[in-house]
């Protein structure tokens, strides 16, 4: 008998993303082992208390990251750790103020780069996208929670003007884990100074990738991403960057 989890969600999150992260909470304590089937997409949908749709979403995150093995007309069934191929970074272990450092660490050296190659790399088109999303985090929506997906989608674009879809996975894979540090600075510090300041450091940015100044891109990212560790109490061994 399936026991009823919908109060296991909650409702601070979407609910895919909730029934995402239970499910891989019961894969990594073992409730669901390698090799099993997980119930029917009416068995989970009745058990969270969601949608089929909900269900559906769920195990498509769920097969993206390489936890499960869906087999057309037979079932999902969970993959081995041998098996994964899934980078996994879990939101909850970023209370950790020393996890938090270690993923800013991550992404000045990700980042850092990105902006280096995109300086020399970037197109007239990955150029207007990355300012179009600049004067959104300048305009009117600065002051508003929207401003926090045009900072994130400002970095994603500068990662998809390297060229190297590898590296635009791999920082879209951070922006979605650094979501919620943004949003704490924004409660945490004085919103008009942090506003300023932030929006300075992107003005930066894009200016150096613009003139095509890689070294200047690259010390720009670096200090930007230095900062914004800053504004959730997190401090960053200084870098200088350079060839």
């Amino acid at each position: 008998m399936l026991r009823n989890r919908a109060t296991e969600l909650g409702s601070s999150e979407k609910l895919p993303s909730k029934v995402v992260a239970l499910l891989y909470r019961d894969i990594d304590s073992g409730t669901l082992l390698p090799g099993s089937r997980l119930p029917t997409e009416q068995q989970l949908a009745d058990q969270f208390g969601v949608s089929r749709n909900v269900i559906r979403e769920a195990i498509a995150q769920l097969r993206a990251d390489g936890l499960i093995d869906a087999r057309q007309g037979v079932g999902a069934f969970v993959r081995g750790k041998e098996q994964r191929a899934a980078i996994r970074i879990d939101r909850e272990d970023l209370n950790d103020l020393s996890n938090m450092e270690r993923l800013f660490e991550l992404r000045r050296i990700l980042e850092t780069e990105a902006a280096r190659l995109a300086a020399v790399r970037r197109t007239a088109h990955d150029l207007h996208l990355i300012g179009q999303h600049l004067r959104r985090m300048m305009g009117e929506e600065r002051w508003q929670d929207g401003s926090i997906d045009a900072d994130l989608a400002f970095h994603r674009e500068i990662a998809r003007a390297t060229g190297n879809t590898y590296i635009h996975t791999f920082v879209s894979f951070i922006c979605n884990r650094i979501r919620h540090s943004i949003h704490y600075a924004r409660l945490t510090n004085p919103l008009h100074d942090l506003v300023t300041v932030n929006v300075a450091e992107h003005v930066r940015i894009h200016a150096a990738i613009e003139a095509g100044d890689a070294e200047a891109a690259a010390q720009a990212m670096s200090d930007h991403i230095a900062g914004a560790a800053a504004r959730v109490g997190v401090k960053l061994v200084k870098q200088e960057s350079g060839g």
